[in-house]
């Protein structure tokens, strides 16, 4: 058996940095592209809803985020479409994927009958797995009495 001797001029292994640099470059990757993906859903002209029973879900991957805005305009992955075009969109969508999960965001100043029109074209679609986005009401201060 062979011990390592104290006094030996023999150096201690390397530690090489290539491994590491790729792991934190796949992390920094990864987090660009979430924030690019995330970045469709945060549509700064929509002001959702609020309402009292609002539940936090856990995300599905490859969700599609449709926004109505206030005058009706209908807005797929930032760009303003028509009810025709989104309709052959959905429906090559939910033909590949049939479970595929969708989020309608109304603006709370937008007319009623606007996101009813898109929610009847995601039905058109077939699509069923459809979430409403809302917000929690910002938190009022009663008066003592």
């Amino acid at each position: 058996m062979k011990f390592r001797d104290i006094n030996s001029n023999e150096q201690a292994a390397d530690l090489d940095l290539a491994p590491m640099v790729d792991v934190v470059f796949q992390i920094l990757i990864f987090f660009v592209m979430s924030w690019q993906f995330a970045r469709f859903e945060r549509d700064m002209d929509i002001s959702v809803p609020s309402a009292e029973e609002t539940k936090t879900i856990d995300r599905q991957a490859g969700e599609i985020i449709i926004n109505v805005k206030k005058d009706g305009s209908i807005i797929l992955n930032d760009r303003t479409i028509s009810e025709d075009d989104l309709l052959k969109r959905l429906v090559a969508i939910s033909e590949t994927y049939p479970d595929q999960a969708v989020i309608l965001r109304g603006s709370a100043e937008a007319d009623f009958q606007s996101i009813i029109n898109v929610l009847d074209v995601i039905k058109k679609a077939g699509i069923w797995n459809v979430a409403f986005a809302t917000t929690k009401p910002a938190a009022t201060t009663k008066p003592a009495p």
